[in-house]
């Protein structure tokens, strides 16, 4: 009998609504996510993170299935990783609050949650992983119970993209092909080896447990069968396997090696990313980092390599093979304001173009030197010639003092009387004696002068 489980769903809506509309070209619909984990045992609990003030017309549907939406309020710096902790701290404070809920279900692609995959898992939890192949980190999808892939979700039926407003609707991509059946070959085989080495019959229920185990991201949709069953008649008309019905089950055997028919394997997935590393070298050249889409690298890469076929690798789409190349370091891919992914260089690559330092400017500094008197040599002091003597009008010596006192002598004679010839003679005084000027007394400070003492008291 099937295990049957009790999930817990948390969806990251901002991570899988930007990698839907950029690898499929439709909105992200959670009904289909909702209906594949019933599949698998009850769903209790449904949560959604994001930003709803950006999404209203969403809101109106996850509201209708009974999703319990969780705001996210972005800081002015940004809050790129918000969501992801805030849904992690709430699956952890599940799982160890609520032991009844026995699985969880992690609808995102971003390779951060394998941190709390590996908890969970660590916890006895099984844990779902639902998201796109062309935008989920290969971690993830290999080291989960089960990957579910949106596109396998998708029904080819739909004719146009389910969009709420006034614009017009666009018709939806077109249903992306099956995969050959040869790519599922090596999966198959080892499963039906494992199964062999335990000496377990390969019942069909127990042969799909088996290569999920050893590949979570396997599916029977990929290859164009709705159900297990009619993906096994598939591989038996190819004769890559045989059927036999034993006591009421179907056994599913390889057959013998003269009826095996000759599969044709797919190529490793690394021999197509020096393909695509030629095409990065003429966008790096070109300096077009972060002005691509999936398409315009697409076109690169069909322009150095015209035969280039991803399916040969093992790819459903091109999406696929940068998603390959991001996990290998090749590039990164990020959305810009359009919430539409660009692509960008990664840590491996190596730039054909030499990066140029940015000259960062910076305004003058005053520097004030100290003034440094000049050092004359001494050969200079030495060999200074000698200032000539200033030379100095010869003129006639006057005696000053002679001409002053001849000048007094004049001015004191007493004038004649009216009618004598004689001269008057000089009257004979003494000269006045000179008064000391007194001294003026130093700047600051005053005159002493004499004040009358003040008799004490009791003395007369």
């Amino acid at each position: 009998m099937e295990e049957r489980h009790r999930i817990a769903v948390f969806i990251d809506f901002d991570n899988i609504e930007i990698g839907v509309k950029n690898t499929l070209g439709r909105t992200f619909d959670v009904s289909p996510v909702l209906e594949a984990l019933k599949e698998r045992g009850e769903v209790l609990t449904k949560i959604a993170y994001a930003d709803w003030t950006r999404h209203g017309e969403m809101s109106r549907s996850f509201s209708q299935h009974g999703v319990q939406m969780v705001q996210r309020h972005p800081g002015p710096r940004g809050d790129k990783n918000g969501a992801d902790i805030n849904l992690a701290l709430d699956a952890l404070e599940m799982a160890l609050t609520k032991p009844h809920i026995d699985a969880f279900a992690i609808v995102s692609g971003d390779s951060d949650f394998i941190s709390l995959v590996e908890k969970l898992k660590q916890y006895n939890k099984t844990v779902f992983v639902v998201g796109g192949r062309a935008f989920t980190s290969t971690i993830l999808q290999k080291n989960c119970r089960e990957f579910i892939s949106y596109e396998s979700l998708l029904t080819p039926n739909d004719a146009t993209v389910h969009k709420q407003g006034r614009g017009p609707q666009r018709p939806a991509p077109r249903p992306q092909a099956a995969l050959p059946l040869s790519n599922v070959t090596p999966l198959l085989h080892r499963a039906l080896e494992v199964l062999a080495r335990r000496e377990v019959q390969p019942q069909l229920g127990l042969l799909k447990s088996t290569m999920l185990q050893l590949d979570s991201s396997f599916t029977e949709r990929d290859y164009g069968a709705s159900s297990f069953r009619q993906f096994v008649e598939m591989l038996a008309k190819n004769h890559i396997v045989t059927i036999s019905r034993v006591s009421g089950h179907y056994l599913v055997e390889l057959p013998r090696t003269d009826e095996r028919a000759r599969v044709e394997e797919p190529l490793p997935r690394e021999d197509a990313l020096p393909a695509l590393d030629k095409a990065l070298r003429i966008i790096d050249e070109n300096d077009l980092w972060g002005q691509l889409d999936f398409n315009a690298v697409k076109e690169y890469v069909h322009r150095v390599a015209p035969d280039f076929d991803e399916k040969r690798y093992g790819f459903g789409q091109f999406a696929e093979v940068l998603n390959f190349a991001q996990d290998a370091g090749l590039l990164r891919m990020e959305p810009d304001e359009n919430s539409v992914l660009r692509v960008y260089p990664g840590t491996e690559f190596t730039p054909t173009r030499p990066s140029k330092p940015v000259p960062v400017v910076l305004p003058p500094i005053p520097v004030r030197h100290p003034a440094v008197p000049r050092e004359i040599p001494r050969s200079e002091f030495l060999e200074a010639p000698a200032p000539e003597p200033a030379q100095e009008t010869e003129r006639e010596a006057v005696p000053v003092m002679a001409e002053a006192e001849s000048y007094m002598t004049e001015s004191q004679q007493a004038p004649a009387e009216p009618g004598s010839t004689e001269p008057a003679e000089a009257p004979s005084e003494k000269p006045a004696p000179r008064t000391k000027r007194p001294s003026r007394p130093a700047t600051g400070s005053r005159p002493r002068t004499s004040r009358p003492r003040r008799p004490r008291p009791g003395k007369t």
